[in-house]
């Protein structure tokens, strides 16, 4: 059976990359051949410039890897597994240990460094592993559902870390199930659904793809009939929850002006409006058939 074929994206030097796709689509496997851990049975890839099969241990000198599960040694210290990180990419013991020291400050890790892992929060361990996979200074960077099971505090100090190893000039390939944290990271994104790249584009143009913004309009009981005959004048009208009038703006923000206009010169008291974007779910759907698991799930575990 093929895992993936037809794959094939182009990710710029010092850019955010998004990597989506529903379960099953070939994302993990992907990746894996990516980050050398999977050797490909066909095709071609380079990561920084150097073939992923044939100059493997160049791609590996090249990259950091932080995986969702990591397999961090519960009864080392944080200090302790940062030191040995460094020591097995071939860096002298007394800059290992600078630059231990260095990057625990940096993911905020400093105070609990001679703690034993095994005591570590979730989100302290996702950090640990992060600055692991920065000690010998990689170009590119992947990261595998950084933020799974993370509480929105502990996402969020994740993404400013991500957001600030980027503007240093780190090059960062990024798998979430969060469309969420795609959508504020990403320069791009690429979505892949059966082994194929299904959509590939910033997320502003993902959106815009999908479909006008929509306007939800509720008014007063009893006044919707005639309203929706007024609202449909104005552009496509959708189904809407709840007694509620939606309309697919072409202009978006400049159509609505017009139409509330138009209901209060017809005497139509507007209760309330929203002016509703296409979202990466909406993207996700259209391009997928699927909605992504987890994408509405807000996180839900120890604070870091």
């Amino acid at each position: 059976m093929t895992a993936v074929a037809g794959i094939d994206f182009d990710v710029a030097e010092g850019e955010i990359y998004a990597f989506l796709g529903p379960n099953g689509a070939g994302k993990t496997t992907t990746v894996r051949m990516l980050t050398t851990l999977l050797r490909p049975t066909g095709g071609s890839a380079t990561v920084a410039g150097f073939d992923v099969v044939k100059e493997a241990h160049k791609v590996r000198s090249s990259i950091g890897v932080a995986l969702q599960e990591a397999a961090l040694d519960p009864l080392m210290t944080g200090e302790e597994l940062m030191v040995l990180s460094a020591t097995l990419h071939g860096i002298p013991s007394v800059e290992a240990k600078r630059r231990a020291a260095s990057l625990l400050e940096r993911v905020g890790l400093t105070r609990a460094a001679k703690r034993r892992v095994g005591t570590y929060s979730g989100g302290m361990r996702r950090r640990l592993d992060l600055g692991m996979a920065l000690v010998h200074e990689p170009r590119v960077l992947f990261l595998d559902e950084p933020t799974t099971g993370l509480d929105p505090l502990s996402r969020r100090a994740i993404w400013d870390e991500v957001r600030a190893l980027n503007r240093d000039g780190t090059t960062v390939f990024l798998t979430t199930q969060y469309l969420e944290e795609a959508d504020v990271l990403a320069n791009r994104i690429g979505i892949i659904a059966n082994g194929a790249m299904a959509a590939e584009d910033t997320p502003q143009r993902l959106k815009d793809n999908v479909g006008n913004p929509h306007l939800e309009i509720r008014l007063a009981e009893g006044e919707a009939e005639q309203a929706r005959e007024i609202v449909c004048r104005f552009g496509e009208c959708m189904h809407a929850e709840n007694g509620n009038i939606a309309v697919s703006l072409k202009n978006g923000a400049a159509d609505v002006a017009p139409i509330v206009r138009a209901l209060d010169e017809a005497g139509l008291l507007v209760e309330s409006l929203d002016l509703i974007q296409p979202t990466l779910d909406d993207v996700f759907l259209a391009t997928t058939g699927q909605t992504l698991e987890g994408a509405d799930t807000d996180p839900a575990a120890e604070p870091a």
